[in-house]
């Protein structure tokens, strides 16, 4: 019998190696005890929300005494927590903004998925470079949408804007770009970018159906030893920035991010609008309102990242201590290294066998690598070294 759509039943088997590794992280640490393994695989915020979140928990608790207060907002978000928005993305995209510049999403995922509802027709390509986020195929794929990876530069994972170019066709509809990237924590640069959004500018002056740039930006407040997050709507016209406030306050199971317009777009009131009705008709309705609410007054804050920081200048010391090659992550919480002897699928098993959780390269488009998330206690990370040696052992004879 035939349960499931073929589409999901082929998006289950592609993302179902994040799954498979936190299923089987449970289970060790049920045989093991969780002090004993080491799961890399998942990367989900563990720092505490900074002490700010509390009080404004609390505040909302205090004073919110209508249940109107609780109640249905407007889908593209609540008037003042859009204005609140625009001002402070006018100060990070170097572009002044307004409130209708600005939808209050569902996470940034849910600002993708909006956008992709509004701009995608059945067949479209959106364009990213691979390594790539697991979701986006499903993204774009639930409207007809069709990703088409382009390989990144290695060994740094730069964009490769020829190749980029090359791979544009009357169907595409979208470049896509991460950055800090997952999985790979490389922040693309200024220069690369400024070519990026200049070819597009001279794409779409040939072209009836614009092509979006659109950047996805959930790990922007993750960038190590002062590297730039260039700011992306200044770029082109046709640049549309997501993020969201999951990382920044570690508070991702609120769902709570946005999507940002260039005001300079053409009919650029007519694309926020339909996303904005994406967002009712997808079922997001509005973004949650307690969330919302919060946010307003934490803009300016954040967890503390030096604790990121220290995580990720320990696992590198241990990758180079066990010989793992990789590129250190200018952003974000992961490494993306080589999997000693190329096959990152065995190079994973070998590392389960010895209770060390991480995900192979395949699941991101990447074969050959493997990612190991740091957003867990140093200590797990400092009492991983004897187990990453052990697995290394055969590799190093």
């Amino acid at each position: 019998m035939q349960m499931i759509s073929a589409g999901i039943a082929a998006q289950m088997e592609r993302s179902s190696w994040i799954r498979k590794m936190f299923e089987k992280g449970a289970e060790l640490k049920q045989r093991f005890g969780a002090e004993n393994v080491f799961d890399f695989s998942l990367g989900n915020p563990d720092i505490p929300p900074p002490e700010a979140a509390r009080e404004a928990l609390l505040n909302l608790a205090d004073h919110i005494v209508n249940p109107l207060g609780m109640g249905y907002c407007p889908n593209a978000g609540l008037p003042h927590v859009r204005t609140a928005l625009a001002e402070m993305l006018t100060k990070e995209q170097e572009i002044p903004l307004e409130a209708r510049h600005v939808v209050v999403s569902c996470g940034a995922a849910g600002a993708l998925t909006s956008f992709f509802r509004a701009v995608l027709e059945p067949g479209d390509e959106v364009i990213c470079p691979a390594p790539y986020f697991v979701e986006y195929g499903a993204y774009c794929g639930h409207f007809g949408g069709v990703l088409k990876p382009v390989p990144s530069r290695l060994p740094d994972f730069t964009l490769d804007i020829e190749a980029i170019k090359a791979a544009v066709t009357d169907k595409t509809r979208a470049v896509l770009i991460n950055s800090p990237n997952n999985p790979t924590g490389c922040i693309y640069t200024r220069a690369e970018l400024t070519a990026l959004g200049n070819w597009i500018e001279a794409v779409n002056a040939q072209r009836e159906r614009p092509l979006y740039l659109i950047s996805d930006e959930p790990y922007r407040f993750l960038a190590y030893d002062d590297v730039e997050v260039p700011a992306i709507l200044p770029l082109t016209r046709f640049a549309l920035v997501l993020g969201s406030f999951s990382i920044k306050l570690s508070m991702p199971g609120e769902r709570i991010g946005y999507i940002v317009a260039n005001p300079a777009m053409p009919q650029v009131d007519l694309l926020i609008n339909a996303i904005t009705l994406t967002t009712r008709t997808l079922g997001f309705v509005n973004a949650p309102v307690i969330g919302q609410r919060m946010i307003t007054s934490l803009l300016d804050t954040g967890v503390d990242m030096s604790v990121y920081l220290k995580r990720r200048d320990a696992m590198a010391q241990i990758l180079r201590e066990v010989g793992i090659k990789f590129n250190m992550p200018s952003g974000a919480f992961y490494f993306f290294p080589e999997a000693p002897g190329g096959d990152d699928v065995k190079f994973v098993a070998d590392l389960l066998a010895h209770n060390v959780l991480a995900v192979p390269g395949t699941g991101f488009g990447c074969p050959g690598y493997f990612r190991l998330s740091f957003c867990v206690d140093e200590n797990v990370i400092l009492r991983s070294a004897p187990a990453f040696k052990s697995a290394m052992q055969p590799y190093n004879v």
